[in-house]
């Protein structure tokens, strides 16, 4: 029997964030700054407003040291939890130090992924690179950022929250296409790009990336903070936002990245590091996906959410004759293809690789000419349908406790009591599992997606 402490037997990596030409401490992994992740100057001139300081460089260094010690960690095949140790060089390390600041930023990266974190700072030998003198300058107070990325929730209520603040609204980019980057007229537009990107060739690297949900969150709050808007806009709908952490696959860590527990740790943890008051908001939480798409189009008669991505799958895996088409099976797409179902909606076939839903097996789904059915595509579909199913089963009368354990910590949240917030997420849940049963219905009988989930039988 084993008696070490289990803590002591997760992965752990001790990691220094260096300056250029400096070196890590013995047995410590070095993060270069400029080599391991790079800044983006034409980004970085998109935030530059005549609020710009250093901390808010630092705090972009943080969010890049944290990315990649998420990244260079793997997790254990029968675990979860790792320990993580950071040093990072900021301009100020008493204010980063600081109880208040530093225990929020503790307390909200250990809540998100699961692990456990051991963040230090030192002081910078080299200030920041310094940004250009010309400010941006916005001629309307804006009253409200949104993250936009290139889903279709961003898209959709991006449009519907427009409609109502106009200029007052600025999306900021968290995605990482360069195409369909929020500019007008064109004109000079702020947060139009994600300003630095982590290296991310390591070999065996691990990809549940949750903190990519920091990542964003630290972006939106520095532009909330230059831009001195009151409210951060979260596009989730809620099966993106409460889905993820109601269900859970295997040993794995319920998903927070965009759920309202999450955001009110980084509400306070930029009020200590910046002392800016600030509200993640979730305007469309008690909505399905498809519930928001109908309301979008009905006041946007274009095409522009056909043009969105859902897919989480890359090129190698989500490509035919070398055009990049969304899987059509994994939770992402079978979640926007309930939607656009719902909404009443449809979407020309070459969308997806897998165009014939109505196909008795995967095989029969995809395109001539794709022949990476087997392996990890079937077991992102298979997870894909059950994803939608399990959802769709946490309407049943039989998993009320687990509804409301979880609707005790999530109406606080939302400024909700308890009861207030389990009737609104039933309801919620209902709407998804009648999308859901309405779409297998349009698959018909022998749809290898009618097979393969429970409530369909």
């Amino acid at each position: 029997m084993n008696a070490e402490p289990y803590f002591m037997r997760m992965p752990a990596k001790n990691i220094d964030v260096v300056e250029p030409g400096r070196r890590a401490r013995r047995d410590h992994i070095a993060f270069e700054l400029g080599r391991d992740v790079s800044f983006s100057t034409a980004a970085l001139e998109t935030f530059a407003f005549a609020r710009w300081e250093s901390v808010t460089h630092d705090a972009l260094v943080v969010a890049a040291a944290v990315e990649y010690a998420d990244k260079i960690v793997k997790r254990a095949p029968h675990g979860w939890g790792r320990r993580l140790t950071l040093r990072i060089p900021v301009h100020d390390p008493a204010r980063w130090s600081a109880a208040d600041v530093s225990g929020a930023l503790h307390d909200a990266l250990g809540f998100l992924t699961g692990d456990i974190w051991a963040i230090s700072f030192v002081r910078r030998t080299k200030p920041q690179p310094n940004l250009p003198l010309s400010m941006l300058a916005l001629t309307i107070p804006t009253q409200a950022i949104l993250a936009f990325s290139d889903g279709m929730d961003s898209r959709a209520v991006a449009g519907l929250v427009g409609a109502k603040l106009g200029e007052k609204l600025v999306r900021v980019r968290v995605g990482t296409k360069t195409s369909d980057r929020p500019r007008e007229k064109g004109k000079r537009e702020p947060f139009t790009a994600v300003p630095y990107d982590v290296a991310s060739d390591m070999p065996n690297r691990e990809t549940s990336a949750r903190t990519r949900g920091f990542k964003f969150a630290i972006i939106s709050g520095i532009a909330a903070y230059l831009t001195d808007a009151a409210e951060i806009v979260i596009p989730e709908s809620g099966q993106g936002a409460i889905g993820p952490a109601l269900l859970t696959v295997g040993h794995a860590y319920p998903d927070f990245r965009n759920h309202p527990r999450f955001t009110r740790l980084m509400e306070r943890f930029l009020k200590a590091l910046l002392d800016k008051d600030v509200r993640y908001v979730f305007p469309r939480i008690w909505n399905t996906k498809g519930e928001t798409l109908r309301a979008y189009v009905s006041i946007d008669n274009t095409d522009a959410w056909r043009k969105t991505k859902s897919c989480w799958r890359n090129n190698q895996w989500s490509s035919i004759n070398g055009k990049q088409r969304q899987c059509g099976v994994c939770a992402a797409c079978m979640l926007r293809r309930v939607s656009v179902h719902a909404a009443g909606l449809t979407e020309p076939p070459e969308t997806y690789i897998c165009s014939d839903m109505t196909s008795a097996t995967l095989e029969g789904a995809a395109e001539l000419g794709f022949t990476k059915t087997g392996g990890a595509f079937r077991q992102y579909a298979l997870a894909g349908i059950l994803h939608m199913d399990h959802l769709a089963d946490m309407a049943s009368a039989e998993q009320r406790s687990e509804i409301t354990r979880h609707a005790a910590t999530l109406g606080p949240a939302l400024g909700l009591s308890p009861q207030e917030a389990g009737e609104r997420l039933i309801t919620l849940l209902n709407t998804h599992a009648e999308e859901w049963k309405s779409y297998m219905n349009s698959l018909g009988a022998h749809s290898f997606v009618r097979q393969w989930a429970r409530t369909a039988q």
